[in-house]
């Protein structure tokens, strides 16, 4: 089945960052004319636009949300990275919350620098999303997987193949914020959600999926091929 035409918003800052941007911005320019006009020394306004500009440039790299299209209208089989990242696992695991079996696991870590929005795996309908509590240990270690406060997205492709994508909390990050919904379409290009600060993506294959990645690759959100289902 070829892709579904779509219209697409064109986000350039996402959108969970616009109070954090806006009202910070806000909040230097008004510290920055202070100590401009009320200190007659100009060292403590050059420090401070040295320090803040620079936590605030980070900022805006981390809210950055690029428009991206996948190059091929041909998605049958094809699931793309979720997030942008670096692939940590690759491994056959025993899935034992919903499969009951065997599954090529794939998993992306996000650092700080990395661009923060998920995008969906694979074309699709969202058959469920799961949230769950848990601990905050560092994302690329494995228990972080099961351990880690995470949201578990059930996707099922239109030759009724089951493709599990897992959004979990690292140690800084602890808002794990997710768009899809059951029952709804759901189309490569297309946010999934949104992670906030270092975290990771797991995404759960049939075995026999055929990877397209290797240990310690980096990773593009919506653009990078991870695996060809059978």
């Amino acid at each position: 089945m070829g892709k579904i035409k779509r219209k697409l918003k064109k986000i350039r800052i996402h959108h969970e960052g616009t109070d954090q941007i806006l009202y910070g911005g806000i909040g230097l320019v008004l510290v920055a004319l202070l100590l401009w006009f009320g200190i007659d020394s100009k060292i403590p306004f050059g420090l401070f636009c040295v320090v803040f500009g620079t936590i605030y440039c980070i900022v805006l790299n981390f809210y950055r949300c690029p428009i991206r299209y996948f190059p091929s209208e041909d998605t049958d089989k094809i699931v793309v990275a979720p997030a942008d990242g670096r692939i940590v696992v690759i491994e056959e695991v025993e899935e034992n919350t919903y499969f009951h079996d065997r599954r090529l696991m794939i998993s992306i870590f996000m650092s700080l620098w990395n661009v923060h929005a998920n995008w969906f795996p694979v074309d699709g309908v969202v058959k469920f999303v799961k949230h769950f509590n848990g601990n905050f240990h560092k994302a690329w270690l494995p228990k972080a997987s099961e351990e880690n406060e995470h949201a578990d997205i059930m996707l099922t492709t239109p030759d009724g193949q089951d493709v599990l994508c897992r959004q979990i909390a690292g140690a800084v990050a602890r808002r794990i914020v997710t768009y899809a919904k059951e029952g709804e379409d759901c189309y490569i290009d297309e946010h999934l959600g949104f992670i906030k600060l270092g975290s990771r993506v797991d995404v759960f294959l049939p075995i026999g999926s055929e990877v397209c990645v290797k240990m310690g690759q980096s990773t593009t959100g919506d653009q990078t091929v991870l695996a060809k289902l059978p």
